[in-house]
């Protein structure tokens, strides 16, 4: 038995793996080298049928040489089988032992094997140095092919980073001072992981009991996301919210202060703090009044809760753009250097004038059904 040129034997990519040869149902060459179809995996199913080639006698096929089908394919291999050239070494499948050590000789657990490489051992189906190439093949395709989910949402991530980008440009900003949020209510958590597995670590909930619901278990599995309650807060689930969430963006009112401040000393902790503000005076909007923001941040002042910037939502079929000046300007005049604004019509309007967090939904998840 020949022993097989190492030298030649340096595998390519995937796609372009060539076979110096593959041997034919008698075990002869095939005239001209065979280039594997790309891609690899549409194969699998039909090397991985494949077994070990027995070795078989020179010359014509069984027939010619008096032999019926039958007791063709029961012959006995022969002592020493045919020599062979190049990188093809065939094992008798009867000989477990020889299979064993040509892998051990000529295997490098480092490269790809090749197809013509046939398994060492028949009884095992594949041999142990193709299994891990197969899984990592299949793997590959598995991740083509099921996961477009996560792909898409990488595609929208990337989108709206962009559009952030674009926008801080024209103001003369940087992009890093943009915290993007992605505003994940009514979404469940297999809508939430691939945002996650796309790099998205800000997100944002309406609801505390629902929050309380489903983070956990994605928090244990990524434990730096960072959790923002967008939506309004009752008095009596403060407690509940600084214990879940990491910013509440919707502090509004006095009875608010109070109880969130009761909260902190209680958790011996403070998430970040947003007022709402009631930007363009609507009646069935929540957040304080433009007109009692100054005495709502005394107060939240003396209750020893630090304030960390503003939050508002501009009235909607409006041009948003007076609104968000209008916060940006307020925020200024109280020191506060958080500006929470901007959703995901209106974004990179908010951005070009001086958000610092916009909450963005439909353009990560897509439209809700």
């Amino acid at each position: 038995m020949e022993r097989r040129n190492e030298g030649a034997m340096r595998p390519g990519p995937v796609c372009t793996a060539r076979l110096a040869c593959v041997m034919d149902g008698h075990g002869q060459q095939q005239a001209k080298p065979m280039r594997l179809p790309c891609p690899l995996c549409v194969v699998l199913a039909e090397v991985d049928a494949v077994g070990t080639p027995a070795a078989r006698r020179g010359g014509l096929p069984g027939e010619q040489h008096g032999q019926s089908p039958h007791s063709r394919d029961a012959h006995q291999a022969p002592e020493q089988p045919p020599s062979r050239g190049g990188r093809d070494a065939v094992v008798p499948e009867n000989d477990a032992a020889a299979g064993r050590k040509q892998c051990s000789e000529f295997g490098d657990t480092d490269r790809d094997p090749l197809v013509a490489e046939q398994p060492c051992v028949r009884q095992e189906g594949v041999a142990p140095g193709h299994r891990p190439f197969y899984r990592r093949v299949a793997s590959a395709r598995n991740a083509r092919d099921g996961n477009e989910t996560m792909s898409e949402a990488a595609d929208r991530l990337a989108d709206v980073a962009a559009n952030i980008a674009s926008a801080a440009e024209r103001a003369q900003r940087r992009a890093e001072e943009v915290r993007l949020i992605a505003v994940s209510k009514t979404h469940d958590a297999a809508a939430i992981r691939p945002l996650i597995a796309a790099g998205q670590r800000h997100f944002g909930e309406n609801r505390v009991q629902e929050a309380a619901a489903k983070w956990p278990e994605l928090r244990a599995e990524t434990p730096d996301i960072v959790l923002h309650l967008i939506g309004q807060l009752q008095s009596n689930k403060a407690e509940e919210a600084v214990a879940v969430f990491d910013a509440i963006h919707s502090l509004d009112r006095s009875s608010l202060v109070q109880a969130i401040a009761k909260a902190c000393v209680k958790a011996g902790k403070q998430p970040q703090l947003f007022v709402q503000v009631n930007i363009g005076d609507e009646e069935q909007k929540g957040g304080c009044a433009v007109a009692d923001l100054p005495a709502l941040l005394t107060e939240a002042k003396d209750a020893g809760l630090n304030i960390d910037g503003l939050m508002a939502i501009p009235p909607a079929d409006i041009e948003p753009a007076p609104f968000f000046a209008l916060l940006d300007e307020l925020a200024q005049r109280h020191g506060l250097t958080g500006r929470s604004m901007g959703m995901s019509s209106d974004y990179e309007t908010a951005v070009m004038l001086g958000a610092t967090h916009v909450r963005v939904g439909t353009a990560l998840f897509g439209a809700r059904g």
